[in-house]
């Protein structure tokens, strides 16, 4: 694992998938790895009215009906849709779910504007057509063509990115349950239908409505369970605090996180999405989403700069120039409400609180008038 840039959740939570699996008497729906309750239990961790014998981590934050109802989606025949703004955690918790049932994960398609029908259904070995003609052998299967063969879950990401001709595509798979292989006519293997256990987790970002929308018909075929953005305080920080513990010990680095660092960070994106949902229009508003996934990633560059070119500890300052840096995607909109917030609630606040926020305020403003 240590040789990967990112392992799989499979492969990096193997030692508690195989624990849990070892104890694990409860009955499982089809070919699934884990019970349903062992599912939830390895996604949203273990409490001591478990009663278990070591202690399985929490990975996803969030409210617990939005994984149970997820685990009772894919114990149907139904696919899963997992629709929010970004940064909501939706494909770290399709991970999960594809881990914890299959142990694989990566049977994954990426919608985008140039994903076709072979992507999801199969294509072919050009080399060995020619040698030897169109068969199974010279056949490429798609991930979700190879969920089907095994019993697995697929992921299809960003799926409204994709056209509606590939989208089309999907209804059939989720209704009929096999793919139709038409150029093997006459061959025995020109059907593959899906084994027990197969299903299909899809996300949907929804900010993209409009951008290619679901029809009715593929609607039907999922179950939806909406991801809110987490506004909790208490909820975000764990998040914030969890990531930030993995990137620590990815990258080898000792480094303190100061909780009072934490608390600007978490207090500056509540302050800016007050100022976005008070805004009156889309140039008052900040490019980004503002998501959890964004906090994380300007602690994350702040965090690596102070490693590498600071005094390897965290500071107020750096956290200013990389949220500004991280945040300012427009010129010069951005910046300006950025030099807005700094100084309409920044300053009043450094003045009567004073703590980090002095420090703060001045890297903001120094990061402002570099971009300027």
């Amino acid at each position: 694992m240590s040789d990967l840039l990112r392992a799989p959740a499979e492969t990096k939570y193997a030692d508690e998938l195989d624990w849990l699996e070892s104890i694990d008497d409860s009955p499982k729906p089809f070919s699934w790895r884990l019970s349903p309750k062992m599912v939830r239990l390895f996604i949203l961790g273990s409490e001591p009215s478990d009663g278990l014998d070591r202690e399985i981590s929490q990975k996803w934050f969030g409210d617990r009906s939005f994984v149970e109802r997820s685990i009772v989606t894919l114990a149907s025949d139904r696919g899963l849709l997992l629709i929010g703004d970004p940064g909501t955690g939706k494909s770290w918790l399709a991970e999960l779910l594809s881990a914890a049932i299959s142990r694989n994960s990566t049977l994954v398609v990426q919608g985008t504007a140039g994903t076709t029908e072979d992507h999801i259904k199969y294509s072919w070995n050009v080399s060995m057509v020619i040698a030897k003609g169109q068969s199974r052998e010279s056949m490429i299967p798609s991930p979700i063509m190879t969920a089907m063969e095994t019993g697995a879950i697929g992921r299809f990401e960003e799926l409204t990115r994709s056209t509606s001709d590939v989208q089309d595509a999907l209804i059939s798979i989720l209704s009929e349950k096999y793919i139709s292989v038409p150029e093997l006519d006459g061959d025995s293997d020109n059907i593959v239908f899906a084994k027990p256990g197969f299903s299909v987790i899809a996300t949907a970002n929804s900010r993209d409505r409009g951008v290619n929308d679901l029809s009715s018909a593929l609607k039907r075929r999922f179950n939806f369970v909406r991801i809110p953005v987490v506004t909790n305080k208490k909820s975000e920080a764990e998040i914030v605090r969890f990531r930030t513990e993995e990137l620590l010990r990815r990258h080898r680095i000792e480094l303190d996180v100061p909780p009072t660092l934490l608390d600007v960070l978490l207090q500056s994106f509540a302050d800016l999405r007050a100022s976005a949902a008070a805004a009156g229009s889309d140039d008052e508003k900040l490019e980004s989403a503002l998501s959890t996934a964004e906090q994380i990633g300007v602690l994350e560059d702040s965090i690596l700069h102070s490693n590498f070119f600071g005094e390897r500890a965290l500071t107020a300052r750096t956290l200013a120039s990389s949220l500004v840096g991280s945040l300012a995607r427009r010129e010069p909109e951005d910046l300006a409400i950025l030099n807005k917030y700094l100084h309409g609630v920044v300053e009043p606040r450094s003045k009567d609180e004073g703590g980090a926020w002095p420090e703060f305020l001045e890297g903001g403003r120094d990061a402002i008038a570099t971009l300027s």
